[in-house]
C-alpha cells in the first residue's frame, strides 16, 4: 500500500463496502439494502435522506451498530464491525458513537447532570471526572443552569440540548443524529441545527438522518437512498 492510500484510509471514520441487508417477512425475502458502498472522512458532516421504505432506517441501524449487514463490510473508526458478536459490538458502539434521537430518549427519573453522565458511567469513568465533564458539556450546550432539573421540566429544545451533551460524553468518533428536529418547532429546529454547525466547526464528524430538505441543507455532504440503493452521493 502506498503512503497516499494509507493516509486516505486513516482519514476515514466510516466505510461501507457492498453492504446488503435481507429480511424474511411472511416467507418472502425483502432486500432492505442492496450493495451500499460509501465512506465518510473524519470531521465531515453528512445528511442521509430517503423516503419511507427506502432503506434509510436500516442503513441508520447498521451505521449505529444496532444491526449487522447480511453481507458486506462496515469499518467504524478503523475496525471492521460487520460480523462482531453482541458484546464486542456493544462495547465498540459505546466507545465510538454518540446518538441523538428524535424523541430525545432521556431517562425521565434522572436529572440533566445524571443523564449527561450516563455514558461515562458505563465506560467506568470515576464519579468526580464524570461530574466535571458533564458540567463542561452542559455549559457547551447552554444548559448549565438546569443541571438539577428532570427532563419533564424542560422544553423540547432543552431536552435535545441535553441529548446532544450526553452524545458527546464519551468523546465519540461519530455523532449519529436520527431526525433530531422531528419533535421541535421551526425556530427551535434552527437553534439545534446551529448547535450542530458549531460542533462540526469544532471538528466533530456528524451523520444526520432526516427527511426534511431544509434540515439536510445544514450538512456539507449528502447521501440519498432509494429502494435500498444509493441514488445520490454528493460530497
Amino acid at each position: 500500500m502506498d503512503s497516499g492510500n494509507k493516509k486516505h484510509e486513516e482519514a476515514e471514520v466510516v466505510r461501507l463496502k457492498n453492504v446488503e441487508r435481507y429480511y424474511t417477512v411472511g416467507g418472502e425475502t425483502v432486500k432492505a439494502l442492496d450493495g451500499v458502498s460509501f465512506s465518510i472522512k473524519r470531521g465531515q458532516y453528512w445528511a442521509i435522506m430517503g423516503p419511507s421504505g427506502s432503506g434509510k432506517s436500516t442503513l441508520l441501524n447498521i451505521l449505529g451498530c444496532l444491526d449487522r449487514p447480511t453481507s458486506g463490510e462496515y469499518w467504524l473508526n478503523g475496525t471492521n464491525v460487520a460480523h462482531m458478536d453482541d458484546d464486542r459490538l456493544s462495547d465498540h458502539r459505546l466507545k465510538n458513537l454518540g446518538f441523538i434521537f428524535q424523541s430525545f430518549h432521556l431517562v425521565p427519573q434522572l436529572t440533566v447532570l445524571e443523564n449527561i453522565e450516563m455514558p461515562m458511567f458505563y465506560l467506568g469513568i470515576p464519579q468526580a471526572e464524570r461530574t466535571r465533564r458533564a458540567k463542561e458539556l452542559a455549559e457547551k450546550v447552554e444548559m448549565s443552569h438546569r443541571l438539577s432539573h428532570l427532563p419533564m421540566e424542560l422544553s423540547g429544545g432543552q431536552r435535545q440540548r441535553v441529548a446532544v451533551a450526553r452524545a458527546l460524553a464519551n468523546n465519540p468518533a461519530v455523532l449519529l443524529a436520527d431526525e433530531p428536529t422531528g419533535n421541535l418547532d421551526s425556530k427551535t429546529s434552527v437553534q439545534i441545527m446551529e448547535l450542530f454547525k458549531e460542533l462540526h466547526e469544532q471538528g466533530k464528524t456528524i451523520i444526520l438522518v432526516t427527511h426534511e430538505v431544509d434540515i439536510a441543507d445544514f450538512a456539507k455532504s449528502r447521501i440519498v437512498v432509494k429502494d435500498g440503493k444509493i441514488l445520490e452521493c454528493r460530497e
